[in-house]
């Protein structure tokens, strides 16, 4: 006999069940009316706050209802009935889990150590030690002095350790600036001139610079008169005489090393507080130079030079990109002076054959290698150390600082260990088959071209995003550009000693030679020769007097000396790299 089924709603609602639903209807009910009571209170708290209240009750509810009805009902379905069959499955996918993490930290180590180990035996290091700077005797060691010192002390301690909370009672006498208040007056659109464009520093716009200044504020000493445009400057930047003499006597010392946080769990948030106070005392000392060069101060002028060379000097033992590359600008800010003494014959041989000197000592392709490592150690190797250990902070990768790093995530934390070794194999495979070997440090030379095969291989490795090539395309496609920059930067030294020799002749036979080879060995020891090919540098002299001094550039053509200009200055990456003397 059919019986028609009964309606839910006919049903008798009895025991446990009951009760749960009779609570979550009246629950509903009452959030219900909370909410509706809200709606019209909304613009106060109170309102706001039954109103939120009222709508995660009403999700609670309908959440509870929805287990009651459909996941308990499943559940006792799938383990009731069918409990065997769902354990057997549980622990096959738990297994294979398993054996994809197994498999991937075995095949991921493994290949980074047999990686590795191929390379140590070639002589390559992969070790934190092998790049790290020796320690310094502090009585020997310029970076300890106390007006060095006040450049890193509000970050740093003397012992490289972080300072938490920051020492805000240190004063940074190092912190110098050849502008004011920008918002009050703009420095000369002009700059300092740039001897790669064969432009002089616009004393005259500086002087105005200053007067302008002090009628708004007294930033800069200045006299009530208009006095020579290279006195009103010197005048304007005498309130750094004492900081400068100070810093004068530090540089004696023969050593420096900074003391960084080379220990540092995550080596790219290590701190640099040093490098900007650098680069405004090196602009300080370089105005300084110019407007001593045209008040006929030649000497003074050579001081300021070579201790903006020091300053340089004391950046060397860092392994850390970044710092070599505020050393190229740095020493291109110290050759401006030295340009515009030699375009107007202001330096004697003696200062000449002394800043020729000076200069034979920078080797940035030497330090192009320590540059390349520290990355590829520090950086690189560091970053995937300290990832291994916090995964969650993957996020973040490239910062500068890891403090404010968000709540762990857990996703992140179930990343395979082996996928954070193959990243770092994919990082160190093109530094050490590419990037390091494109500058030979005996030849003198470094290769566009093997830059480009490295950048190309990175390119291509780093095409498809995959789980093994993240960090390769975070970190590595601007290494191509820091090449070139230091072929420019070696190349500047080149040209700039050549310059010094040249001028030495010059004052010698009163004419600038026919060719290179008649300045050895008398005037150098040996010519340098172009940084790109290793061939002799481009020389031509002209009918004026003058001469145009060049290397075929990032290109490796000859372009006759024409040089390659943006709206930002010149592009290194094309047209030839010329020291050459404005036209008369």
């Amino acid at each position: 006999m059919n019986e028609e089924p009964k309606s839910i709603w006919k049903k008798s609602w009895k025991g446990r069940s009951a009760i749960l639903i009779w609570s979550a209807l009246i629950g509903l009910a009452i959030f219900l009316a909370i909410l509706i009571a809200a709606v019209g209170k909304l613009d106060t708290p109170l309102g706001g706050s039954f109103a939120a209240a009222a709508f995660i009750g009403i999700v609670l509810v309908v959440c509870g209802l929805f287990a009651i009805y459909a996941v308990v009902p499943f559940l006792r379905w799938l383990l009731w009935k069918h409990g065997r069959r769902t354990l057997f499955g549980f622990a096959c996918f738990i297994t294979l889990i398993a054996l994809f993490y197994a498999e991937e930290d075995w095949r991921g180590k493994r290949d980074w150590e047999k990686f590795k180990h191929e390379w140590e035996a070639r002589g390559e290091k992969f070790d934190r030690a092998s790049v790290v700077p020796p320690p310094v005797p502090e009585g020997q060691n310029f970076a300890l002095t106390p007006v060095i010192a006040s450049s890193y002390e509000t970050f740093l301690d003397k012992n490289g350790q972080a300072l938490s909370p920051r020492n805000t009672n240190v004063v940074n006498r190092l912190q110098m600036s050849i502008y004011g208040d920008q918002a009050l007056c703009k420095g000369p659109t002009n700059g300092t001139g740039d001897w790669r464009t064969a432009k002089t520093c616009p004393l005259d716009a500086w002087q105005q610079y200053y007067r302008a200044l002090a009628a708004k504020t007294n930033a800069f000493p200045i006299p009530p008169q208009p006095q020579s445009p290279a006195t009103d400057v010197l005048l304007a930047l005498s309130k750094y005489d004492s900081t400068i003499e100070e810093l004068r006597q530090a540089a004696r010392l023969p050593e420096a090393r900074f003391p960084l946080e080379y220990g540092k769990d995550y080596p790219p948030a290590m701190l640099l507080p040093h490098l900007a106070p650098i680069k405004g005392c090196a602009q300080v000392l370089q105005l300084r130079a110019l407007a001593e060069l045209q008040n006929g101060q030649s000497e003074k002028a050579m001081d300021d030079v070579k201790l903006s060379l020091r300053l340089v000097d004391s950046l060397r033992p860092e392994p850390i990109l970044i710092s070599h590359l505020v050393r190229i600008a740095l020493t291109q800010i110290a050759l401006q002076p030295v340009w515009e003494g030699l375009a107007e014959h202001q330096w004697s041989d003696a200062q000449l054959a002394g800043l020729e000197q000076e200069l034979a000592r920078l080797d940035f392709l030497a330090d192009y290698k320590l540059a390349m490592r520290g990355e590829m150690v520090l950086c690189q190797g560091g970053a995937m150390d300290y990832l291994r250990h916090h995964p969650d902070q993957i996020v973040n990768l490239g910062n500068d600082n890891n403090s404010d790093y968000p709540p762990s995530s857990f996703m992140l934390h179930l990343i395979p260990d082996g996928w954070f070794y193959q990243n770092q194999l994919h990082c160190a495979r093109p530094m050490v088959e590419f990037y390091l070997p494109a500058a030979d440090v005996n030849q003198g030379i470094i290769s566009p071209t093997v830059t480009r095969r490295a950048d190309a291989a990175v390119a291509a490795d780093a095409k498809k995003l995959n789980p093994y090539n993240l960090v390769e395309r975070l970190l590595l496609p601007a290494l191509g550009i820091a090449a070139r920059k230091f072929a420019f930067g070696q190349n500047e030294v080149n040209l700039a000693r050549t310059a010094c020799a040249l001028e030495r002749y010059c004052l010698a036979h009163g004419e600038y030679p026919e060719a290179l080879d008649t300045l050895a060995t008398q005037f150098i020891a040996k010519v340098p020769h172009d940084v790109i090919n290793g061939q002799p540098l481009h020389y031509r002299r002209k009918a004026n007097g003058q001469f145009m001094l060049y290397s075929v550039g990032w290109n490796e053509t000859d372009d006759g000396g024409a040089i390659s200009l943006t709206k930002y200055g010149v592009d290194i990456s094309t047209g030839d790299w010329v020291w050459r003397y404005p036209a008369r």
